[in-house]
């Protein structure tokens, strides 16, 4: 079990963004210290730009050229781009795609490497980080494709909700292309064993969102539930997954569903993220379920037509910073509990004397 502070790797994002500005107002906190070490992967060129638009003075970064250098009581940076880069805040540039790859894969690789321990990701312009080296819809995709591990999710979470979805960065006239019983047992693996390991949840409870209107209202509005949510959501169960639904999306969130269960999982992007972003907006986690490392995200984008004006909510970001770091000690100590079967033996017949009862499907479905 890792015993020392952990060391949060932080990518800088599309430098024309909010990036630097919500780096700086989180890592501006001295607590923060006590608990991680942060090491900025960027631009000091860039940060200095940053700071000087936004007068910001109280606030430096301590130059270091390795991971293994970093200051333990300090912000550090490491510099991952050429000092030419030039800075055009609220654009979408190539230059601010290239500048952000650049800080990713090196983070990454210092991920491979182990000499950072998590991983957390400024916001980057899904389009204009586009190239031969990045064919992805965004940070998620790629990320699977560096480190496996048997698929990925991406997983929403804030204290009052957590939401995952089946289809991620997809078009919505090609959603149910992809909505398959396949894919939906797939998200449903994955999400359960990140409520168990990542959050402590002994047993989670989940909550499966129908495609169609009124959750296909028994085929009239569709037959997507009964042809394929409904079958993967008995293969679930047959597995061991307290999986429910599915439930129309609408009533779902709009009665006290929500308080009954552990997570969502919702069967595309905007189905789940809409929600989420009215409830949980300002202090929300984008979170990538199911990868061997933990990587995080503040719930927005680079927000270009702020970029510069020193408003920017910092409090997504910093709660990236947290749960990337409850994360990692969750998922240590979960590791640390399943080399001793006999503790876990006990543990597990506790959680079923204190298991709540599940919310019968029909007492919860939309009238």
């Amino acid at each position: 079990m890792k015993t020392d502070k952990i060391k949060v790797g932080i990518t800088h994002g599309d430098i024309n963004g909010i990036g630097y500005e919500i780096i700086f107002k989180a890592l501006s906190d001295n607590r923060m210290f006590d608990m991680c070490t942060p090491i900025v992967y960027g631009s000091s060129k860039v940060a200095a730009y940053h700071r000087k638009t936004l007068n910001i003075s109280n606030f430096s970064l301590n130059n270091i050229r390795s991971a293994d250098d970093a200051h333990p009581k300090r912000a550090n940076i490491i510099n991952c781009i050429d000092d030419n880069v030039r800075v055009e805040l609220g654009k979408a540039t190539t230059m601010g795609g290239e500048a952000a790859y650049a800080a990713l894969n090196q983070a990454v690789s210092d991920l491979k490497e182990k000499k950072i321990d998590v991983l957390v990701t400024a916001p980057i312009h899904k389009k204009n980080i586009q190239s031969k080296d990045f064919e992805f819809p965004g940070h998620t995709e790629f990320l699977e494709s560096e480190f496996g591990g048997g698929g990925s999710l991406m997983l929403l979470i804030s204290d009052v909700l957590k939401v995952g979805v089946v289809t991620g960065h997809v078009p919505l006239n090609q959603i149910t292309e992809y909505i398959t019983k396949e894919k939906i047992v797939s998200k449903l693996r994955i999400l359960n064993r990140s409520l168990k390991q990542d959050f402590t949840i002994r047993k989670p409870k989940i909550a499966v969102l129908g495609l169609n209107p009124h959750a296909g209202d028994n085929g009239l509005l569709g037959k997507e539930e009964q042809d394929i949510i409904i079958p993967a959501i008995e293969e679930a169960k047959s597995k061991g997954i307290v999986a429910l639904g599915p439930y129309p999306a609408d009533g779902f969130f709009g009665s006290n569903n929500l308080s009954k269960f552990d997570a969502v999982l919702a069967m595309y992007h905007d189905q789940g993220l809409i929600p989420f972003k009215t409830i949980s907006f300002a202090s929300g986690v984008n979170f990538t379920a199911g990868l061997p490392i933990v990587r995080t995200s503040p719930d927005h984008g680079t927000a270009f037509e702020i970029a510069g004006q020193g408003v920017a909510d910092e409090e997504s970001f910093r709660q990236a910073i947290y749960s990337s770091i409850d994360i990692f000690k969750n998922r240590d100590s979960y590791n640390e509990l399943s080399k001793n079967p006999l503790k876990s033996y006990d543990i597990s017949k506790m959680d079923d004397k204190l298991d709540d009862k599940v919310p019968k499907e029909e007492d919860e479905k939309e009238k």
